[in-house]
């Protein structure tokens, strides 16, 4: 599937909100995923796929005072090819920027966040597998809790950043838990693709969900059409919608 077609085939919200399988679906608590003893580790193939797949835990998290670090992948600079406005120079600037303001939005700093940076190319991190996980091998540990975009999300790089983090996590023997970003854009409620028998949810109050679509509102490159030539923005509204329900889901 090719990127530009994410969120136009999915199923509509209102599918999702209907659907007796997602409803079913068994909740989990942060509690349970994270035990107090361990350090949370979300990994992020480009600026915003720490909000738009795990802002509710990650707040969750914080107030419970667990160790968190964000792993950024890379910097997101590829996000817009061929704009003359947004060029990967300014990309490559401007996405780690409203991460920035992105985590400040969910009151992240002042809950010692570890913001660790990897510099690797955007939609091309499978080019560099096993360096990645050199990488990951240098931060992760075995108590650590991982959350990974799910292995195949649809996007290369979230598929790249899935392979290492589980293979890095079998050697370690750290817990790693997948989060499905993209496919909710792809996907519909029966599809058999999803693997449904792993899937858990962890439910989201009122002002959780406030604050990730306030956070989410941050990433104005992704947002807002291209100024020179109109052409649509990465995260159309009927993207958002399927990524601001009343949860988030893990498969375990």
């Amino acid at each position: 599937m090719k990127f530009e077609d994410f969120g136009r085939s999915g199923a509509p919200l209102h599918a999702w909100k209907s659907s007796s399988r997602l409803a079913s679906l068994p909740a989990v608590s942060c509690d349970e995923l994270v035990p107090p003893h361990a350090r949370a580790v979300v990994l992020a193939p480009h600026p915003d796929d720490e909000i738009l797949g795990s802002g509710g835990i990650l707040q969750l998290l914080a107030r419970r005072k667990r160790s968190l670090m964000l792993i950024s992948v890379t910097n997101g600079s590829a996000s817009h090819p061929d704009s003359t406005h947004w060029t990967s120079e300014r990309l490559g600037i401007i996405r780690p920027q409203e991460s920035a303001e992105a985590l400040r939005r969910l009151g992240l700093y002042m809950n010692g966040l570890q913001w660790i940076h990897g510099g690797f190319p955007d939609n091309r991190v499978g080019d560099q597998l096993v360096d990645l996980k050199r990488f990951l091998r240098t931060y992760l540990r075995p108590t650590d809790v991982i959350f990974t975009p799910w292995r195949d999300d649809g996007h290369a790089d979230h598929e790249a950043v899935a392979d290492a983090a589980l293979a890095v996590g079998r050697e370690i023997g750290a817990a790693v838990y997948e989060v499905p970003i993209w496919a909710w854009n792809w996907a519909s409620p029966e599809d058999p693709r999803i693997p449904w028998a792993r899937a858990h949810k962890i439910h989201l109050d009122r002002w959780t969900q406030a604050r990730k679509r306030h956070a989410i509102q941050a990433f104005a490159s992704q947002l807002t059409p291209d100024p020179v030539n109109g052409r649509a923005p990465p995260l159309n509204p009927a993207t958002l919608e399927r990524l601001q329900q009343a949860f988030e889901v893990v498969f375990l």
